[in-house]
């Protein structure tokens, strides 16, 4: 999957239109109690980025990394401890502290990783999709909604027939029931979808059909994607730009073809080494980790990555690194990177 061509044309990357999502200094600590003292976790860390109309940004990690905790506070599932979500330009956290609008959620929908678990076994399919279309006042009367049912269940390549649309979430396939997922996501025509893990639960014979469904209704109803996943390979088959995440930590961003081909932060590398492509590992050798996750609840200070980075210094243990630019597009996190280093020289050792 990795050196398949990309399906679809790149929106325009660092241009000056305004982003229709932006996040900034996004943070989220939930507490897990303790005495004398209260503990926190720190599932989210001074998230920030932009995402494009017409663009797909991957948000990549391995699990625990705080991806699903973006996309849930973004989708205004449980609050931020700090920080802004600009949509269209309006901080949605100021606006509406207590609940997100109808409208809002109307804008932001959410595939999510689980087709088993995320449809109601008691309801029929065409149950699924006639809510949202009923809640958001898209369509009235039964032929309206009917119709309405048979043009999403066309649109994601299932059967629009009333026989199909009859059916329970048992009588389908994983990838039938992630179709039927996505249809009820475009019932309210959003203008982002955060797509968590969509393809991860899947059989892997069905995962590139998703993702080119994904593809194809970006380019036609003009959507735009976060997508989350662990697997950097799909990310580079879908994605306009990627996004790097470890323990909570947003460590390096690119387009996503120049994060393949030049990666920066040791723990990019480390995904890299990961992908199972004969290719791709004999293009770079393995960075050689060592060491473990560090603790989420009361994180010590410094990088989050030091404990396991071939390159670790002092400094690593001491403060977290802000960004460096490596060009225009592209960003990391890393004191190697830092004044006085030479970044070409590292980022293409």
């Amino acid at each position: 999957m990795a050196s398949a061509k990309r399906p679809v044309a790149l929106a325009t990357v660092g241009s000056s239109t305004q982003p229709i999502l932006a996040v900034r200094g996004l943070t989220k600590y939930f507490s897990v109690g303790g005495l004398p003292r209260p503990r926190h976790l720190h599932a989210l860390e001074d998230a920030s980025f932009d995402l494009v109309a017409h663009q797909i940004v991957a948000l990549v990690g391995e699990s625990g990394s705080g991806k699903s905790t973006t996309a849930r506070l973004i989708a205004r599932v449980f609050p931020a401890t700090r920080g802004k979500i600009l949509f269209q330009g309006k901080d949605v956290l100021r606006s509406e502290r207590r609940r997100a609008s109808l409208s809002y959620r109307g804008n932001i929908q959410m595939i999510l990783q689980d087709p088993f678990s995320s449809l109601n076994p008691v309801h029929t399919i065409s149950y699924h999709l006639t809510q949202p279309l009923v809640i958001h006042k898209k369509a009235r009367g039964r032929h309206e909604l009917g119709n309405r049912v048979h043009d999403l269940l066309d649109a994601v390549g299932l059967p629009g027939t009333a026989d199909f649309a009859q059916r329970y979430p048992h009588q389908l396939s994983g990838g039938q029931r992630q179709r039927v997922a996505i249809a009820r996501a475009l019932a309210v025509d959003p203008l982002v979808i955060l797509a968590d893990e969509p393809i991860s639960m899947l059989d892997v014979s069905i995962r590139m059909s998703v993702l080119n469904l994904l593809a194809r209704l970006k380019e036609e109803r003009g959507i735009s994607y976060l997508y989350i996943t662990h697997d950097i390979a799909s990310a580079r088959y879908i994605s306009d730009r990627t996004l790097v995440m470890y323990a909570g930590h947003m460590v390096e961003g690119a387009e996503s073809d120049d994060l393949i081909g030049v990666p920066a932060h040791p723990y990019t590398r480390l995904l890299l080494a990961a992908v199972p492509n004969p290719r791709e590992r004999a293009a770079r050798s393995s960075p050689g980790t060592r060491g473990d996750v560090p603790p989420l609840i009361d994180p010590p200070p410094g990088c989050p990555f030091a404990a396991r980075c071939p390159h670790v210094m002092a400094i690593c243990r001491q403060a977290m690194p802000g960004r460096e630019r490596l060009d225009p597009n592209h960003w990391v996190r890393c004191h190697l990177y830092g004044p006085g280093s030479d970044t070409h020289e590292i980022a293409n050792e």
